[in-house]
């Protein structure tokens, strides 16, 4: 039992070792195979890939090739433009040397007639010279044989000849003489109207000298801070409404105001007073009681240049015109008050057109109306003569007018005797004494300085300030200095003056030089 036991299990160790051995068997021959697939597959795969590098390069290839050919085409045609480039820039070259060389051509040519002409210059300046003094040679044979048949010298020829034109000058100047005093008889009565109107120098009318400052007088020391205000506004507010200075001080019971212009100052002391006597002082007040005030004061200024106008006897003026004139109120010329000074001027005008017979109303307007330009000159460009009658001509002023008011400062010429009466007696209210204000001593000062500015003038014989210092008049000596000198002079002494002095208005600058020849009878 045991012995089949053992039989059976060797025969079952056996039979286990042969399947173990028959599975290795089977195993390695299945590995065997996987491997061969494995290589079989790596060898197509290598395959592929040569195939698939061999196709990329082919591509590469074609390619490069596409791409050269493209590079290669475009490379002519850039060779091709180039050249074309490079054609053009050559065609124009040789253009230009082309047009130098004609340039250079026509050069040469007109060098070379230069050239001829120079010589033929030359020839022509030999033959002249010639000439000339065969001229010469003749002309000295001529006068030698002119002068043996006459029997007398070319300077006795000369003498002659001065006696006889002696004799006809003065036959010419004794008829210019006669012509000359008919003339004058023509002219008597002008020239006779000339000089009265000339020789009028004496008229003296009332007028107000202004000043810079006004003193509004106050009640009472209280009222000093009432307008002053807190911080100061009240003042600050009077100030910037009329445009002058409010000077408060220690002066008892008054108040100055200061200022340049006497209308703005005119219409502070006005809105001053109305405040005080209305008790309310405060910004908003002052603003409207300062607008009252210049509506006020431009009726004011209306009402007065009628009541001058009614004075005068004058009448049809523009409204406008009427406005523009009394402006002139509170305008001043060297402390003249203008439109006072423009009635005196008026009043002075129309007495001298009454003596001499001319328009009385006419020479009364335009004196009335010369300065009108000064009220708005502070306002336009220009001289207020050349203003003024703008202005005129705009509200429908006639010629005459117009002209008189333009050249009172003689900046155009007069087209009538009625303006050349306005220039005199605007002169005239000017230049009388204490018209403008003007400290004696500082008068007397400029009179001789203007005189002496003109004594020093080499050639200057005397010189007289006349017109009150308006005209210098100035005496040259004849054998010293020529006509056109003398308007040189006049030229160089009027700068000097502008140069060197102060004075008011202008100056005319008249320089004289007459030839005199004295005989005696014995």
């Amino acid at each position: 039992m045991s012995t089949s036991i053992f039989a059976y299990l060797l025969t079952g160790l056996i039979g286990g070792l042969l399947g173990i051995g028959i599975f290795e068997l089977i195993r390695r021959s299945s590995g065997a195979k996987k491997k061969v697939q494995e290589e079989d597959q790596a060898r197509q795969a290598i395959q592929n890939a040569q195939r698939e590098a061999e196709n990329i390069v082919k591509e590469a290839k074609l390619e490069a090739k596409d791409l050269l050919l493209q590079s290669k085409e475009e490379l002519e045609k850039d060779q091709k433009v180039k050249m074309a480039e490079f054609a053009t820039v050559e065609k124009r070259l040789i253009q230009r040397d082309e047009t130098i060389e004609k340039r250079i051509s026509v050069i040469d040519k007109r060098d070379s007639e230069v050239q001829k002409r120079d010589q033929d210059l030359a020839r022509r300046d030999e033959k002249l010279q010639i000439k000339e003094a065969a001229c010469a040679r003749v002309e000295k044979e001529h006068r030698e044989a002119l002068e043996r048949i006459a029997g007398i010298t070319a300077e006795e020829a000369k003498k002659q000849l001065i006696q006889e034109m002696e004799s006809q000058a003065r036959l010419e100047a004794v008829g210019h003489a006669k012509r000359t005093i008919e003339e004058a008889r023509e002219n008597a009565e002008r020239e006779a109207r000339e000089i009265i109107t000339n020789s009028i120098q004496r008229v003296v009318r009332d007028y107000v000298s202004e000043s810079t400052i006004s003193v509004v007088p106050i009640p009472n020391d209280a009222m000093k801070g009432r307008i002053i205000g807190r911080e100061g506004r009240n003042i600050r507010a009077i100030e910037a409404a009329t445009g002058i200075d409010l000077i408060i001080d220690e002066t008892p019971e008054a108040v100055i105001v200061s200022g340049f212009d006497p209308l703005r100052r005119e219409i502070a002391k006005v809105s001053l007073e109305r405040l005080m006597h209305d008790g309310r002082i405060h910004p908003t007040r002052i603003e409207e009681i300062v607008e009252k005030v210049k509506v006020d004061i431009d009726k004011l200024m209306y009402e007065e240049a009628e009541k001058i106008i009614f004075e005068l006897g004058l009448s049809d003026f523009h409204p406008e015109l009427i406005k523009v004139l009394g402006r002139l109120k509170y305008r001043t010329s060297y402390g003249q008050n203008n439109l006072y000074h423009s009635r005196e001027a008026s009043y002075i005008c129309g007495i001298m057109a009454s003596e001499l017979g001319l328009d009385v109303k006419l020479a009364r307007r335009g004196a009335l109306l010369h300065d009108i330009g000064k009220a708005v000159s502070h306002e336009e460009e220009g001289p207020h003569a050349m203003l003024g009658a703008e202005i005129a001509k705009k509200y429908g002023e006639s010629e005459k007018i117009v002209n008189a008011i333009a050249g009172h400062h003689e900046q155009v010429p007069p087209i009538c005797p009625e303006s050349v009466l306005v220039a005199a007696a605007e002169a005239l209210s000017a230049a009388r004494p204490g018209a403008r204000r003007e400290a004696l001593e500082t008068y007397v000062k400029r009179l001789e300085k203007l005189e002496s500015l003109a004594t020093t003038i080499k050639g200057v014989q005397k010189a007289y300030a006349i017109q009150a210092g308006r005209e210098i008049r100035v005496i040259v000596r004849q054998e010293d200095i020529t006509d056109a000198e003398s308007f040189q002079l006049s030229r160089d002494l009027a700068k000097k003056i502008e140069q060197e002095l102060t004075y008011p208005g202008t100056i005319r600058v008249t320089v004289i030089r007459e030839s005199r020849y004295v005989e005696y009878a014995k």
